[in-house]
């Protein structure tokens, strides 16, 4: 008996053990604490969408710029692109931004031959400077490669010479950033982080781009506002830069490629800085790299003149570091290349035509652009 009730109990132990098993088992998980901030969890993004136009002030005499219609300027997309363009969370070690090579203060160029990256490696262009972008309908860099503004935008962010990121790393730490999802949404109404993505990005740096106009610069007050008069120096430097045919001057003339308002055609040109064999000896295929024309070869940008003495060093390779040197290259007339501009051919440029072409071009500067508070660096 003693041994049956030792069973017994035995029996009952186990059968307790296993209902206390079973009941673990099917035992609820503890609900979750209730969310304190679900947007944060999910991605959503709440707040107000209320786009406001950002409205340029422009001269009756300066045309507007090309705006798409699918990127109108609003004030939070270009205070978005501004900051954008000045953050370095951009670049792959947060070490540079687009402004790192493209410096207010010298016209958004960076005042070196050609610009050094993350890694310490150099490009092989000069670091174009970005006035009046926004007028520009023929391509953008030095060899027109990219069509808008946004498109441009792309390649610095993956090129392994500059910022040498991804795009999916810049969404990924924008995402997470504690200000940037709130700001697009204000920027472009979007209500997820997953939204955030690099098409708004580089909308939003375009945004920013095409406020950077220049247009009071002492020309511009001289010749369109009729505020005060040329020297007598930049008078004739004004004579022999826009010097038209029927003039008896031995000297081709600096506007058939840069005119007014823009001083640029925005075009493609071969001015005539190498002596090659061939077109297809060209270091540098420039244009003709692009889009594979041969007879493009050597052919770049025709880059804007205002705030140019500001922009040094010169040309697509930053080969001269003086206006004085620029004038004196043109002065030689190129070399007979077969696709050379045809004006460019060699004319006689007097010590005192010099200087009159010089003081024509510091006429371009414009220190209301360069001390723009609107264009300055906002973490600053």
């Amino acid at each position: 008996m003693g041994h049956n009730k030792k069973l017994f109990t035995y029996g009952i132990g186990l059968v307790m053990l296993a209902l206390l098993t079973l009941e673990g088992c099917n035992k609820p998980e503890d609900p979750k604490p209730a969310c304190s901030n679900c947007s944060e969890d999910d991605g959503t993004i709440s707040g107000v969408y209320a786009p406001v136009d950002y409205v340029l002030i422009l001269p009756g005499w300066m045309p507007s710029p090309n705006i798409p219609e699918d990127n109108l300027l609003t004030e939070a997309g270009v205070a978005l692109g501004r900051q954008l363009f000045y953050d370095p969370i951009l670049s792959a070690d947060s070490s540079q931004s687009c402004s790192s090579c493209h410096i207010q203060s010298l016209a958004f160029t960076d005042g070196e031959q050609v610009s050094t990256g993350i890694r310490g490696l150099t490009g092989r262009r000069n670091a174009m400077s970005l006035v009046n972008l926004g007028y520009n309908a023929r391509g953008f860099f030095w060899d027109g490669r990219s069509l808008s503004l946004e498109e441009q935008a792309l390649d610095p962010i993956e090129d392994h010479l500059e910022m040498d990121n991804t795009w999916e790393e810049v969404e990924k730490d924008l995402r997470a950033h504690p200000e940037y999802p709130q700001r697009f949404r204000s920027a472009f109404g979007i209500d997820n982080k997953d939204q955030l993505t690099r098409d708004l990005v580089v909308k939003a740096i375009a945004q920013f781009e095409r406020t950077l106009i220049s247009y009071q610069s002492r020309y511009d007050n001289v010749i369109w506002e009729r505020q005060g008069f040329p020297t007598d120096s930049e008078q004739r430097g004004i004579e022999l830069f826009f010097i038209e045919e029927n003039q008896s001057v031995a000297h081709p003339g600096c506007s058939h490629c840069h005119f007014n308002p823009h001083f640029t055609d925005h075009g493609f040109k071969n001015n005539g800085l190498d002596s090659v064999a061939s077109l297809e000896a060209f270091s540098d295929l420039g244009r003709g790299g692009a889009n594979n024309n041969i007879f493009d070869n050597g052919k770049f940008r025709v880059p804007s003149l205002r705030n140019v003495a500001l922009t040094a060093p010169y040309m697509h390779d930053g080969r001269f570091n003086t206006l004085e040197e620029v004038l004196e290259s043109y002065a030689l007339g190129g070399h007979g290349v077969i696709n050379e501009d045809p004006n460019i051919r060699p004319f006689l440029l007097s010590e005192r035509d010099k200087q009159d072409l010089l003081n024509f071009l510091h006429m371009l500067t414009d220190s209301s652009f360069i001390d723009n508070p609107a264009f300055s660096n906002p973490f600053e």
